[in-house]
């Protein structure tokens, strides 16, 4: 063998081996392609399952903060609608305190107010009212008008015991009642 015939030979080798590095080298290049891809689509598809997740979280937010701004905004209108109810019906309070029917609930409020607080009483009443009262209950009529909008309060002589027969304090404590009236 000579000198040149080595040389070749040690060339195509050389040339052999030089394709093979290549071939591998593509492969290799190849199979990063591939596992590039394949993860690229799982980073993909986690962000898209990510960005549905978010805008469903955020629909559900929007959607519960719709509903509860709408509960309140109705309950505000039955609240508002409940007041003008209310002041309706203190407005006809005051139109009865000038009927004639109205005399007649004072001595009777007299007679229960004698009967739960036993004996004598003082009474207290509106400045309206104070002819009435006068006329019913004598001399415990106290001069001072009390600024309430009907009815009479009553208390013992010696001050201890107190009954509130007053329109707004009968009112207050059946308020509840009354409101379930209006809205039934």
């Amino acid at each position: 063998m000579g000198l040149d015939q080595l040389v070749q030979e040690i060339q195509a080798r050389a040339q052999e081996e030089l394709a093979k590095e290549r071939s591998r080298i593509e492969q290799e290049r190849a199979k990063i392609a591939v596992d590039l891809e394949q993860r690229l689509a799982v980073v993909r598809e986690e962000n898209e399952r990510l960005a549905t997740s978010e805008i469903a979280r955020e629909h559900a937010q929007k959607l519960a903060s719709a509903r509860l701004q709408a509960r309140k905004l109705v309950d505000e209108a039955r609240e508002r609608e409940m007041e003008n109810a209310l002041a309706e019906v203190r407005n006809l309070l005051g139109q009865y305190t000038r009927t004639k029917e109205y005399a007649q609930l004072l001595k009777k409020m007299y007679q229960s107010a004698t009967e739960v607080l036993g004996g004598p009483v003082r009474v207290s009443g509106r400045k309206e009212d104070q002819v009435v009262l006068e006329s019913v209950v004598g001399k415990t009529l106290q001069k001072t008008p009390v600024p309430i909008s009907g009815g009479l309060i009553a208390e013992t002589p010696n001050g201890e015991r107190r009954l509130n027969l007053s329109f707004d304090e009968l009112l207050r404590l059946r308020e509840d009642k009354v409101r379930s009236l209006l809205t039934g």
